[in-house]
């Protein structure tokens, strides 16, 4: 076979992302790091073995024979780098380099059918855990179909609903005289039986059907834990570190005999245990409305269990945390587990959490990978044999407050952390030229002579990328108002004196964290304390692959993706649909890492900026035409698209105050900014159909509907019950409704403002939270009916707000729902105090309603009327109207923080 033509199976569309890290990275460091880079291997796929290659070792898996092993030679020491230099069986023959078994699967009839593990399970064992090996397994046609790239030992993997013949190819990296014992099986389910035992009081009940043990555990939140192991073992898994908090026990439980169940009555819902056979089902407090119940009996085999339940008519299914491309699951199989395919369909921060619109979400307290059918029945299960299961209760927002109280809260973010990053790797960097650390400053300079917001900078790549002169890069980035950030490939030895340098941004990535689970939860923790440890500052993380719980510490960012317009497009039902397990930052970069197009990067970047956290990444892109480097900052394309980029991330940096306050929330409820617009009208239908699923809510007021094509007309724009503004013409629409047609050229991202929003900004042409004119606040409002607002504030940076330093402003406005009665906006006195805290301000107000005011009074007070929008700019307080939008701007003089006011519209 051709070297072209073996790069094209290792390299082409369909497995593009395999190895773009160890490709793109600087050739010096490729070499040193090959056995840790090539954990972010996914989707390599090798040509089938030739007819004329010598035959490697094989077996048949059968009704006769259920279950196969097979022994390698041993390997004095690593043997290549990559899948690709394995080389064919006849190159081969003693499986000297590469291992290769060849595994037959005839699978008797209905193997598959409601199988646990879904697939025959492949696991190679060495004598030497410690050692590095990946292992792949490809059909006859030489297609990719399972993979285990990781360290741990033994690696695992299930060949899903296996029928034909497949090669198993392991890869050794780095071993020291070492052999493995490859094993595959068929795996043979077994169902509970009849109830055997039924015991318990004070919220804890023990329940047995022969030699399966199951205990119910109930909480006072109306959490129930539900445990069951057929060895009878029941206890946390090993090492976990996902759980910090046990919600507090519900004591005051009872148990009633039913004849053909026992019921357990708590607080708020009734579990019911079946006897013949055993099969569990949750119900409200009357016993009589179910939440969910069991279709079938828990089965499980070697090394699987799931549960089935009964799927309700219209029931729908969110969750899983990162699921990229999507957000509503019904009908669909969702994957959770390790995986760093970064493009759509992939699950890299994945976790294993849903909720459905019967009111019930499912935590499953494991660190195994699963599988979660959707169809009728629903079927979830593990790869492990037990079931460790928290039930939350309630409606879609209360079961994320739940859930993250249980694995964390998303963390409070400093409020650089919400500005644009920059992220290159400056010192010896292959791709742009020998550069220095230092290099970073002007790129810095660049953001400010442009007036373009920028808060943090990674200055290095830890595949080879170093750092030098750290303390002064880190004061240099500190004089442009940007924090000083690094990432790392593999540990974090250096972590108090990079502190000490000015370190405040930690991003990790797949060879230190492409693990997943526990380990990805570990390192994110760590790097996360290891700046609180070292400084007064907020930990700041980033990373690419982590597991349930990972929302308390870190920003969860997509991967490396090749631009296009179905890049677009995909990302946004899935930083949405995180949301809905807890996931407050979840992004990608802009315009992709490895390709630049102007047009696509000014439209990614402009949805983008209504996400709470972005990033550029510099320094591996090529021109998507021309294909040479193209570095990656916002001014570089040139008019327009310059002054484009300028107008949405100036509007970002405005929306400081209401996406901080969105922050804060997220450390009370769960809930994120960045929303289906399912969540907030879970009423509604249509907001699961296609025209919702490439929009989404920032918050409760914006709905943002992105071009995700190559076009200047947005068709299928969804917009749900109420009235809504458009954010650049003004005009009004009633919903629910669609728009098609809607006109919007580069410049224009389809946005629209909910009717009563009330939306705190800071004074126009602010590029820094440091520089911002902190003696102004704006307030956009969009008068409807009664509406409130409550403003969070803080010092920005410190954890002082953790114990109180803090403030908040409560915002109402009445507009008159008929006649001539005036619209009134009561600001309330910002309660609290924090180090630079105004002690006064003036306010500006966009009152977005037609007609014009006869007065606008303050307290007792008129404010002049002024007769143009330059002469309303240089007064210090009056009031205007825009004869072409209706719109009314009013400025107040300096108002004392400690006092409230009342600003009346009369007409």
């Amino acid at each position: 076979m051709s070297a072209q033509t073996l790069h094209t199976l290792l390299f082409g569309t369909n497995g593009e992302h395999s190895l773009r890290i160890l490709r793109n990275r600087p050739r010096q460091a490729a070499a040193a790091a090959a056995s840790a880079l090539i954990l972010a291997l996914t989707t390599l796929t090798v040509p089938a073995a030739q007819a004329d290659a010598a035959a490697p070792p094989s077996a048949v898996l059968d009704s006769g024979t259920r279950s196969v092993s097979w022994q390698s030679p041993v390997y004095a020491k690593g043997t290549v780098g990559s899948p690709d230099k394995c080389g064919t069986a006849a190159e081969d023959p003693d499986n000297a380099v590469c291992a290769r078994f060849d595994l037959t699967v005839h699978p008797p009839a209905g193997q598959w059918d409601d199988n646990p593990e879904g697939g025959v399970p492949v696991s190679i064992q060495w004598q030497t855990p410690t050692d590095d090996f990946d292992m792949y397994i490809y059909d006859a046609d030489g297609k990719q179909v399972a993979s285990s790239a990781g360290t741990a030992d033994p690696e695992a993997t299930v060949i899903p609903k296996a029928s034909g013949t497949y090669q198993v190819v392991v890869v050794p990296y780095d071993v020291h005289n070492n052999s493995f014992t490859g094993t595959a099986y068929l795996p043979e389910p077994t169902d509970a039986g009849n109830l055997t035992g039924f015991s318990g009081s004070h919220g804890t009940y023990e329940i047995a059907a022969g030699a399966l043990k199951a205990r119910a555990d109930f909480f006072t939140d109306d959490t129930m834990r539900l445990q069951a192991s057929p060895d009878g073992v029941l206890a946390d898994p090993p090492n976990s570190h996902m759980i910090r908090k046990q919600p507090a026990p519900q004591r005051h439980t009872s148990a009633f005999d039913a004849g053909l169940y026992y019921g357990i009555r708590s607080k708020g819902v009734v579990l019911r245990v079946y006897k013949k056979p055993l099969e569990f089902a949750l119900y409200k407090a009357d016993n009589r409305t179910v939440i969910w119940a069991e279709a079938d009996p828990l089965r499980w085999t070697a090394g699987g269990m799931r549960q089935s339940l009964k799927r309700g008519a219209t029931e729908q299914f969110f969750g899983g945390g990162e699921q990229n491309g999507s957000f509503s699951h019904r009908d669909q199989l969702m994957n959770v587990g390790n995986n760093t395919n970064w493009n759509e369909g992939g699950y890299n921060n994945s976790q294993p959490f849903y909720i459905s619109s019967a009111g019930y979400g499912v935590f499953r307290n494991t660190m195994t990978p699963g599988t979660y059918d959707f169809g009728s029945p629903v079927r979830t299960g593990q790869q492990e044999r037990r079931l460790d299961a928290y039930y939350f209760t309630g409606d879609t927002k209360s079961v994320i407050g739940k859930y993250t109280s249980l694995v964390g809260k998303p963390f409070m973010p400093p409020v650089y952390g919400l500005e644009p990053g920059d992220s290159d790797c400056y010192l010896h960097n292959a791709n742009r030229g020998e550069r220095h650390t230092l290099d970073a400053l002007k790129v810095a300079d660049g953001y400010v002579q442009n007036q373009m917001p920028l808060g943090w900078m990674l200055v290095n790549d830890g595949y080879g990328c170093g750092y030098e002169n750290l303390p002064q890069t880190g004061a240099g980035l500190n004089k442009d108002h940007a924090q000083l950030g690094l990432w790392t490939q593999n540990g974090l030895p250096d972590q108090a004196a990079e502190a000490k340098a000015g370190v405040r941004v930690r991003k990790l990535d797949v060879a230190w964290v492409g693990n997943g689970y526990g380990m990805a939860l570990d390192a994110c923790d760590q790097a996360k304390a290891g700046i609180e440890d070292n400084s007064d500052a907020r930990g700041f993380v980033w990373l690419p692959v982590s597991w349930a719980g990972a929302q308390r510490c870190g920003v969860l960012w997509s991967g490396d993706q090749k631009l296009s317009w179905d890049y677009i497009r995909w990302q946004i039902p899935t930083y949405a649909g995180a949301t809905l397990s807890g996931i407050a930052y979840n992004t990608g970069d802009v315009g992709s890492i490895y390709s630049h197009d102007p047009e696509m990067y000014a439209r990614d970047l402009q949805w983008k900026a209504f996400l709470p956290a972005i990033m550029t990444m510099d320094g591996w892109a090529s021109d998507i035409t021309t294909k040479k480097p193209h570095d990656q900052q916002p001014w570089l394309d040139g008019e327009p698209y310059t002054s484009i980029n300028r107008k949405y991330l100036q509007l970002k940096e405005r929306l400081l105050p209401y996406m901080y306050t969105l922050s804060k929330d997220a450390t009370k409820t769960g809930v994120g900014a960045v929303r289906p617009l399912s969540l907030e009208y879970p009423d509604d239908p249509k907001t699961l159909g296609p025209d919702a699923t490439y929009e989404f809510m920032s918050g409760s007021d914006f709905l943002v509907a992105p071009v995700y094509s190559d076009t200047d007309v947005r068709n299928g724009i969804y917009l749900p019950k109420g009235t809504w503004t458009d954010y650049w013409t003004g005009k009004t629409y009633q919903g629910p409704t669609t728009v098609n047609g809607y006109h919007a050229p580069l410049d224009t991202l389809p946005l629209f403002v909910k009717g009563g929003s009330i939306v705190p900004m800071w004074p126009k042409g602010t590029t820094s939270w440091e520089t911002r004119d902190k003696h102004e606040l704006d307030y956009d409002i969009y008068p409807k009916g009664t509406t409130d607002y409550t403003l969070y504030e803080d010092d920005g940076v410190t954890r002082k707000f953790a114990t109180g330093s803090s403030a908040t402003q409560h915002v109402r406005v009445q507009a008159p729902t008929h006649g001539k009665a005036p619209t009134t906006i009561k600001v309330g006195a910002s309660a609290g105090d924090y180090q630079g805290k105004p002690a006064s301000r003036a306010y500006r107000f966009s009152v977005h309603a037609t007609g014009v005011p006869k007065q606008v009074v303050l307290g007792g007070s008129r404010l002049p009327r002024l007769d143009s929008a330059k002469a309303f700019a240089a007064a210090e307080s009056g009031w205007y109207t825009d004869p072409a939008t209706g719109v009314t701007q009013i400025r107040t003089p300096a108002v004392s923080t400690d006092h409230g006011f009342t600003v009346t519209l009369r007409r």
